[in-house]
């Protein structure tokens, strides 16, 4: 089967290729419908990267949270038009310990394989999964960046004690909310504070039970654990403020992506026995909870489509790069391209 994909070939510039997809085998063929901007996908194509990890990616399809229609499947599991959501990470072995998103060899669409910017994408069986009638699409195209916070509010029940009075998220942008839906959902009884940079921010998270600015923090206020949603620079800052309001023997969920070593105050991590642990990607079961979630509770569905931001028609490379171009100026949200490729 004859396939078009759209690579970026350097900073700002898409090129039209081509490839062969095998029907003989057992993928099946998806035809994406809705794309869904990254942060990563914009250091790409703005050419924030490092000159040397540009080198080694480029030529490169982006985009790695989207949807689609199923096109054709040769074991006839899913009919043709059956929407899905498309799971980027790919392993290629397993491991009875490390999830799979964790699994050193694993690849990673957009990042050390082709992206969903094709015409058509060819995906194991397994790398699908159902997506419910009445789901709005624009909303499930970033089902991956959902199921990220999902995997690490996983992980969190895990390795948390069982003292949640009070929780705090530091980040309030898109990660730090719907981090933080998701919170109330997964533990409603846990006090939920908000810790962001600006009012008009921290007014969008209505559903929080207190919000901070934080140059504003109340010198007494104490949290049993916390989830770091801010990444990059002011990573450090928010790590600091955490360690400085959390008790003792608290947990600490870092999110947030720098492309930089971060300093840490190890006396006080040591002198209060805390608990660090990272979270980054997600795997098939994280996609199958986020679904599940967006069933059993419309009211995420409908707090998440608050991040629906430009709504962009792509027919063509240069809309390509007009979605770039307003994603890269946006103020917040999610900038969603309608693929009609």
């Amino acid at each position: 089967m004859f396939n078009t994909v759209y690579r970026l070939v350097a900073p700002g510039r898409f090129e039209v290729a081509f490839s062969e997809i095998d029907l003989c085998g057992q993928q099946v063929v998806v035809r994406p419908t809705h794309l869904s901007i990254c942060h990563a996908d914009q250091r790409y194509y703005q050419g924030t990267r490092p000159a040397e990890v540009l080198s080694e990616k480029l030529p490169m399809a982006l985009i790695h949270e989207g949807i689609g229609e199923v096109v054709y499947d040769p074991l006839k599991e899913y009919a043709p038009g059956t929407r899905v959501v498309m799971i980027p990470n790919t392993p290629v072995e397993k491991d009875a310990v490390i999830a799979e998103n964790y699994i050193r060899s694993s690849r990673f669409r957009a990042s050390s394989m082709d992206g969903f910017m094709q015409e058509n994408v060819a995906l194991e069986r397994d790398r699908l999964v159902r997506l419910p009638e009445g789901i709005d699409s624009e909303v499930a195209a970033f089902t991956e960046l959902v199921s990220v916070s999902v995997h690490a509010l996983r992980r969190f029940d895990r390795f948390s004690h069982k003292r949640r009075e009070t929780v705090g998220i530091w980040g309030d942008g898109n990660l730090g909310y719907i981090t933080a839906i998701l919170f109330k959902h997964m533990f409603p009884e846990t006090r939920l504070c908000i810790f962001g940079v600006t009012r008009d921010k921290l007014s969008t998270f209505s559903f929080a039970d207190e919000t901070f600015q934080i140059m504003h923090i109340p010198e007494g206020l104490r949290i049993d654990h916390a989830i770091e949603c801010v990444g990059g620079e002011a990573s450090q800052k928010a790590i600091s403020q955490m360690i400085d309001h959390i008790n003792p023997e608290g947990t600490i969920a870092l999110l947030g992506v720098s492309e930089y070593p971060v300093p840490v105050n190890t006396r006080m991590v040591l002198e209060k026995g805390l608990h660090f642990f990272g979270s980054s990607r997600s795997g098939r079961e994280d996609f199958q909870k986020t679904i599940e979630l967006y069933q059993n509770n419309p009211d995420i569905v409908s707090y998440l489509s608050n991040l629906i931001g430009a709504q962009v028609e792509i027919r063509s490379v240069s809309d390509m790069n007009r979605a770039f171009d307003l994603d890269r100026n946006k103020r917040a949200g999610k900038t969603i391209m309608i693929w009609n490729r």
